[in-house]
């Protein structure tokens, strides 16, 4: 018998029919004689609309207040599934992160998980109950109800799984798998049967929506199993977990990740003196500006010019950031793009394998895609390029490195 925590997303406890049709799975699993912790987000849209319901009253709503109207979402759900589970004869019981005690700090609307005191859930799996817990949600020292930011279920569900000592946390959403790359941009992308803790990091750091980057991030340090799998279809899903397996087939490349909400800025005509970069990106820091690629070119008269990457709904605040620093520290001028995409390919494999970022750069020159920024780790190789080539870019690496399906042969 084996301890698992199910997460379901908004998506699949959207209504009614959809909570019922996780209760029918639910009982299933629990028939098999597995104990089940259950973790739910709020039905998809809710945590949009009760925000929409904070502003209608304040453009800033107290951070406070708002955690405690959008925590309401998960305990709907929550109270709704365990219903369900009881009108088909499942005992369950549900509570929300302050009943379980899920100890966050005081950080409202980004809090992070400190500690779960697991022994109500613990007695009542004993006592044969599925326990359904209200994800995305905790308290903090003083009692006021925090929650966890977007994606916080998929956390609350690692969290769990890592207090409990789970077999597997299985999160449960819109997709069967983890894809080799987005199968509406590529018809030949492949689910992965396995991919690392370090892989789905990346992948999910790099535009990969599947998973949220904190929960990957937990699941890697407390080496909880982690399984994504469709709500309403059955397969075995993807596995992540933290074994490299020392494999002939073990393929270079995992996967090829992308992402379109990147804008570029470029400072040219920079005084070229020890500490001109902390002089550019500590304001941008200062103004809660994240930086995603930099390169700094090499100095000619004495100036350089410096070029860096940065989300683009945050390309105006920064080009303005960017434009008070130039005029301070007397370089030329400012320059920006907003029709620019990342593109990159994410695996373990590059460890024992030479030559991998050249056969990328093959791959885009016989497209005629031209590389504008160059970024590097041990796993990972990405590229900056113009917008609209992001597609074509996808499903060439996708070939040039033999990630394509096999062509279905008609019977």
């Amino acid at each position: 018998m084996a301890l698992i925590v199910q997460k379901f997303g908004g998506t699949s406890v959207g209504s009614i029919e959809r909570i019922e049709q996780v209760a029918d799975k639910i009982k299933k699993f629990r028939e098999g004689g597995d104990d089940l912790v259950v973790v739910l987000s709020a039905m998809s849209g809710e945590t949009n609309r009760l925000i929409d319901l904070a502003r209608q009253i304040t453009d800033q709503p107290v951070p406070r207040e708002l955690d405690v109207i959008v925590s309401t979402g998960e305990q709907v759900t929550i109270a709704l599934l365990a219903m369900a589970l009881m009108k088909r004869g499942v005992p369950a019981v549900s509570y929300t992160g302050n009943q379980v005690r899920i100890l966050t700090d005081s950080s409202h609307n980004k809090a992070r998980i400190l500690q779960i005191d697991d022994q109500k859930i613990r007695a009542d799996l004993n006592a044969g109950r599925v326990v359904v817990v209200a994800g995305f949600q905790g308290v903090d020292e003083h009692g006021n109800i925090t929650t966890l930011g977007r994606g916080g279920s998929d956390t609350t569900g690692v969290a769990l799984a890592a207090a409990l000592k789970a077999d597997e946390c299985q999160i449960y959403t819109d997709v069967d798998g983890v894809y080799t790359t987005d199968p509406r941009v590529v018809a030949q992308a492949r689910r992965l049967e396995k991919i690392t803790f370090e892989e789905m990091l990346e992948m999910a750091s790099l535009g990969s929506k599947v998973l949220q980057i904190r929960s990957v991030e937990f699941a890697g340090k407390y080496n909880v199993p982690l399984r994504v799998l469709h709500s309403f279809k059955e397969g075995p899903g993807t596995l992540i977990t933290i074994d490299e397996e020392e494999s002939m087939e073990q393929p270079i490349i995992s996967g090829i990740a992308f992402n379109r909400d990147e804008a570029k800025l470029t400072i040219r005509g920079v005084p070229d003196t020890p500490g001109v970069a902390f002089k550019i990106l500590g304001p941008i820091s200062a103004a809660n500006i994240e930086v995603d690629m930099i390169v700094q070119n090499v100095s000619h008269d004495n100036t350089t010019d410096f070029t860096f990457t940065v989300h683009r709904n945050e390309y105006e605040k920064a080009q303005s950031v960017l434009e008070n620093t130039a005029r301070e520290i007397g370089a030329r001028v400012v320059s920006g793009d907003t029709k620019i995409a990342k593109v990159s390919i994410v695996g373990v494999g590059m460890r024992s394998h030479a030559g991998v970022a050249s056969r990328m750069f093959e791959a885009l020159a016989k497209e005629s895609i031209n590389i504008q920024m160059i970024s590097t780790s041990e796993i990972k190789v990405s590229v900056v390029i113009e917008e609209k080539y992001l597609e074509l870019a996808v499903r060439a690496l996708h070939t040039a490195f033999e990630l394509d399906a096999p062509a279905r042969q008609s019977e």
